[in-house]
């Protein structure tokens, strides 16, 4: 297979990984504590070390399979030696209603005698009441001592969520958890300014309907199904079946209602592709995942169904079946494999994909069905309840081969 020369352009979920965006966990997780970690969306407080050693261990197994690996913390940092990019970087972080006059110009202040790196710190770790020892008026003084006046961002690990790929176009995508906002505004800044990803046209917005990356998987070429829940909602995936339509980057996109409970957020927490004709899924699911089917014709949005997903998908896919994989033989094993992200794989190339150690079953499951499984180690990464598709955003992609 040869490389494509376009330096950003995703069809598949399964095409060959050429260039993957990735941030690696830092003072961010060491800011979660028990008294906040619900809030910032985390099951439990994160090795932070250990966490680190995980996730080098992901990347470079990545590059072992000559995938490029890209660092949103340093593209920030590149971004903001642009005074446009520092600019709009401040004025976001400053648009805070829980500040006064007094303390939002303490803070502007302090964000704009930082040097690039010490901003995208700041921007990604926060900045802690304690930290900011020139502040005074009455928000400030009434403040605890222990709270954040510009929150951490550790669910940045989870690339995936805050911007996905669709053809040459980024959706830059709208998350409906206040705690993970800034999240697509970094991301965003960075498609704008930085140099690498000049002229670029974002498909999507965060200004638009919610819509998070998680839900977003690009079946095949013109066909993407959307989960629709808690966090992507109905008028979200509508508002982005439009934008596909009209950029022609789809014909099919498929709504797919899923439980909203904490284990099974977004559609690749249940689902991940392995093939371009197999999917990995949570066994309770796979039987009974149905899903909408929304074509355009003569500027409008023409729904059918609900059918069952894997029927949907197969004849928008133009295949006679979908294949799947369980994650567990038994309900108990599928159960603890679904909580730990047995399903949230990530393809490197048709019939290769990275996966957690831990998952035992769901791992042998996949061998034996002729899948070869690049295990990584994941006890701290997963405190966040995500796995390796979570953990990173494809920017490039070899075409799928025909089923």
């Amino acid at each position: 297979m040869t490389q494509t020369t376009n330096r950003h352009r995703v069809t598949s979920e399964v095409g060959r990984l050429r260039t993957v965006l990735l941030h690696r966990p830092g003072a961010e997780l060491k800011r979660l504590t028990p008294r906040n970690s619900a809030k910032l969306l985390f099951d439990a407080i994160p090795w932070v070390g250990r966490a680190q050693e995980e996730h080098d261990a992901f990347a470079q197994a990545l590059r072992d399979r000559e995938v490029e690996v890209l660092y949103l913390s340093e593209l920030l940092q590149d971004a903001l030696e642009f005074e446009p990019a520092r600019d709009e970087a401040i004025s976001q972080v400053i648009d805070d209603q829980r500040w006064g006059d007094q303390l939002r110009r303490v803070v502007e202040g302090h964000l704009r005698d930082l040097h690039p790196e010490d901003l995208a710190h700041t921007l990604v770790a926060g900045l802690a009441h304690e930290e900011l020892k020139t502040a005074h008026g009455l928000v400030y003084r009434l403040m605890d001592e222990l709270d954040f006046i510009v929150d951490p961002l550790p669910g940045l690990l989870f690339t995936r969520d805050s911007s996905a790929w669709v053809g040459d176009r980024v959706a830059l995508t709208s998350f409906a958890m206040p705690a993970r906002r800034n999240e697509s505004a970094l991301t965003s800044l960075i498609y704008r300014h930085h140099p690498r990803f000049a002229g670029i046209r974002p498909i999507y917005d965060p200004s638009m309907e919610h819509v998070e990356g998680g839900d977003i998987m690009l079946l095949s070429p013109g066909v993407v199904a959307v989960g629709t829940g808690e966090r992507t909602t109905p008028a979200g995936v509508e508002r982005l079946a439009r934008q596909l339509f009209d950029a022609d980057l789809a014909h099919t996109v498929l709504a797919v209602p899923i439980a909203q409970e904490r284990a099974t957020m977004h559609l690749d927490t249940v689902c991940t592709m392995v093939d371009v004709d197999t999917v990995v899924m949570y066994p309770p699911v796979a039987y009974s995942l149905e899903a909408f089917t929304v074509t355009a014709s003569n500027g409008d949005l023409n729904v059918s169904g609900p059918r069952l997903f894997l029927d949907a998908a197969a004849e928008a896919m133009g295949l006679d079946r979908l294949k799947v994989i369980d994650t567990g033989l038994d309900p108990v094993t599928a159960e603890r494999e679904q909580w730990d992200d047995g399903n949230n794989t990530l393809a490197v190339a048709p019939r290769v994909c990275v996966a957690y150690e831990r998952n035992v079953e769901t791992n042998a499951q996949l061998e034996a069905a002729g899948i070869e499984v690049i295990r990584i180690t994941g006890s701290e990464l997963g405190t966040g309840r995500g796995g390796p598709r979570c953990m990173s955003c494809p920017i490039l992609r070899d075409p799928p081969p025909t089923p």
